[in-house]
């Protein structure tokens, strides 16, 4: 299947080689002010799919709250349109960042339904630099659907892990590259030229697990699992890391 997969991905490439064009020409950055319109009108029927997950991973959430007392301190990371805020606990102080300032009227909706929350506030910046962010100061970072667009997912990782306390946790949930024995591997890897420009950067064939496992944690957990979806998008991990 190798040879297959490499004059395919070739194929793919050349053929998408117009939307590199309109890329430089600018239209990628008319496309950031649309993009998050899309995302959040497509957020209401992944959360539909992935309830039961989401319910399940965050329900961990409470373990890591401050022993002393006090609310949960979360960072989210890549927030998007606030698509997890309805898993977070009451009187939660989340603090959202995402590199795309367009995200915050649709940020301001999920918000404003989520009223049980305390919104500490939103910053335009990339998960690579969560400068804003002191050390070792919030209990949880949440990450979901991110690390398959990010420039540098390792970066990302140690960015989080440097912002947690000691104890602290970083939550995941991301699609992730299949196995490397099965077509839809195969598909991710054809696909992902164009799934790069119609999904703001999104890269299907990225093995974010082998990240998590190297940087350091002193406890990983996490499962593999296939989720609702087309093929090239189907193959996902969903866990937590303790610092």
């Amino acid at each position: 299947m190798s040879i297959l997969l490499q004059i395919s991905v070739l194929v793919v490439k050349i053929l998408t080689l117009p939307l590199l064009v309109v890329d430089q020409l600018g239209f990628g950055r008319f496309y950031k002010r649309v993009f998050p319109a899309i995302m959040y009108k497509l957020s209401f029927s992944y959360n539909s799919k992935m309830d039961e997950k989401k319910r399940e991973l965050f329900r961990e959430l409470q373990r890591f709250s401050p022993r002393g007392g006090g609310p949960l301190r979360l960072l989210e990371v890549g927030c998007g349109s606030g698509a997890n805020f309805q898993h977070y606990p009451t009187g939660t102080r989340v603090t959202c960042t995402d590199p795309n300032p367009h995200f915050q009227s649709y940020l301001q909706k999920s918000m404003d339904k989520n009223d049980h929350l305390v919104y500490e506030k939103f910053v335009v910046a990339s998960g690579e630099d969560l400068r804003v962010v002191e050390d070792n100061s919030v209990d949880v970072v949440v990450c979901t659907l991110v690390m398959c667009s990010c420039q540098n997912t390792p970066k990302v990782i140690r960015e989080a892990k440097r912002v947690l306390r000691p104890g602290g946790a970083f939550f995941f949930l991301e699609h992730v590259s299949a196995d490397p024995s099965t077509w839809t591997y195969f598909l991710q890897h054809v696909f992902q030229p164009l799934m790069y420009y119609f999904l703001d950067g999104c890269d299907p064939t990225r093995a974010t697990w082998k990240h998590l496992e190297a940087a350091g944690f002193s406890d990983l957990q996490f499962c593999h699992f296939r989720a609702p979806f087309a093929a090239v998008v189907s193959p996902h991990i969903v866990g937590y890391a303790v610092k």
